[in-house]
């Protein structure tokens, strides 16, 4: 059986959605450049202090003329924006204030950073909720499902950051078990996995709540279809039905949720990461926000804004794999 379906219709599919996000990613990043450029305040002000009394007149001309070319400020608008692109392509990303040096030096840093904790985290809450999900819509209403019902409504009801306090609280600050923040120091001869253990546990957990629901509720939907009647009324046995034939079909409104998850998996958290001092993209979108770093800002808002429209692709995917009929209609 082909896992991938390289039929005309399906190429022509697939396409399209890759044309549709050139547009869309274009206007989203004019939107941004235009938010950003009209932050209230002096952008040159963040590059040097026009008040310093220890700089001469002379000198406050030279670094404003300076500072004014190398910024393009005196620049219209959509020049701007097109030296922007430009820059980007070539891997130029604009000069951090906040770190006072380019945005391309720690930046992809940052995002292994936040990619190598929320992938841990996201697979462990997506292979715990696959098992869990299909065995509690299976033995609908047992103690099992009533024991995953309540811990997913106390997980989607519970804050993150509640969560990270309660245990940072309770296995690193009374039983000293993991470090309280950071990553490995390399002066330091804690396990680097200790310092992942935490802030592991809460995206699992955090994750787990809600994708526990929608399998479980994705496999009810399924398993009232008349076909899965028919499958049993035929006397297959019942681990056929449910998982060559329900879980199947209920494996397609699962994947829209793997690719919302996508952006997570890049994109980081701030409040997690701030609170574990966690040294990924979300702790610098904090510190771009606070420090109005505007070429961090824009950087990271184009970023995040391209991790969700792969996110949607994905799901297209998604859906063409999961889906014959998407495969030999090319339409979803």
């Amino acid at each position: 059986m082909r896992i991938i379906d390289t039929s005309i219709p399906f190429l022509k599919y697939l396409v399209k959605r890759l044309l549709l996000m050139i547009p869309v990613i274009i206007i989203i990043s004019l939107l941004i450049f235009f938010m950003i450029q009209n932050m209230p305040g002096n952008e040159l002000n963040m590059f040097f202090n026009p008040e310093d009394p220890s700089l001469t007149e002379l000198q406050k001309q030279m670094l404003t003329e300076y500072w004014t070319e190398k910024l393009g400020l005196n620049d219209p608008f959509f020049v701007k924006w097109g030296k922007w692109w430009l820059n980007m392509f070539q891997g130029d990303f604009g000069i951090s204030i906040t770190k006072q040096k380019p945005v391309a030096d720690f930046v992809g840093e940052a995002i292994m950073n936040s990619f190598r904790l929320n992938i841990s985290g996201f697979i462990l809450a997506f292979l715990i909720s696959i098992v869990v999900g299909v065995k509690s819509a299976v033995k609908r209403f047992s103690k099992f499902d009533n024991f995953w019902t309540v811990f997913s409504i106390i997980g989607i009801s519970l804050p993150g950051f509640f969560m990270s306090i309660l245990l940072v609280f309770a296995f690193s600050v009374n039983l000293g078990w993991t470090p309280i923040s950071g990553m490995q120091d390399p002066m330091n001869e804690t396990p680097a996995i200790l310092y992942y253990i935490l802030p592991v546990t809460v995206i699992t957990l955090s994750s787990l709540a809600s994708l526990i629901r929608y399998v479980r509720n994705a496999m009810l939907e399924v398993l009232k279809q008349d076909y899965i009647r028919t499958a049993r009324s035929k006397g297959l046995k019942e681990k056929v039905v449910i998982y060559r034939h329900a879980f199947r079909n209920a494996l397609i409104p699962v994947i829209t949720l793997v690719g919302f998850y996508i952006p997570l998996l890049f994109g980081g958290s701030i409040v997690l990461e701030r609170i574990f001092v966690w040294p990924g993209i979300g702790l610098l979108m904090n510190a771009a926000y606070t420090g109005r770093d505007r070429a961090l800002m824009i950087t990271m808002l184009i970023f995040y804004s391209f991790l969700t429209l792969l996110g949607n692709l994905f799901m297209d995917i998604g859906y063409a794999l999961a889906d014959p009929r998407v495969r030999e209609g090319g339409e979803r």
